[in-house]
């Protein structure tokens, strides 16, 4: 997959309000896939499988097993891809002025 296609699909994994949950779960600890079900109690385990199903296409959610168990853990590598490429360079200004103006006000 392509950096432009794996970015896509880190856009597309972001989209989703179920998702964005799943991984500030995963931010505080890794978590089995039980746990994080048990977490949404009006989703079906099905529903919750395909949301971390989309998560690790992005590779935003690195999953492995120790038995029965399934561990999932946040990998914030895309993220960071995310930041480098779009939101460092549209704060970049933003932080130059914020910097110059407390400058100028001293």
């Amino acid at each position: 997959m392509s950096r432009k296609d794996s970015q896509g699909a880190v856009f597309k994994a972001l989209a989703d309000d179920r998702r964005r949950e799943i991984l500030d779960l995963l931010r505080d600890e890794p978590r089995t896939t039980g746990e994080l079900c048990a977490h949404f109690k009006k989703v079906d385990r099905c529903t919750v499988m395909q949301h971390l199903g989309v998560l690790e296409g992005a590779g935003l959610v690195i999953a492995k097993r120790e038995g029965r168990v399934r561990w999932n853990y946040l990998n914030v590598v895309p993220v960071q891809e995310i930041y480098d490429r779009w939101i460092s360079r549209f704060a970049r200004p933003s932080v130059e002025l914020l910097t110059r103006l407390k400058r100028d006000l001293k």
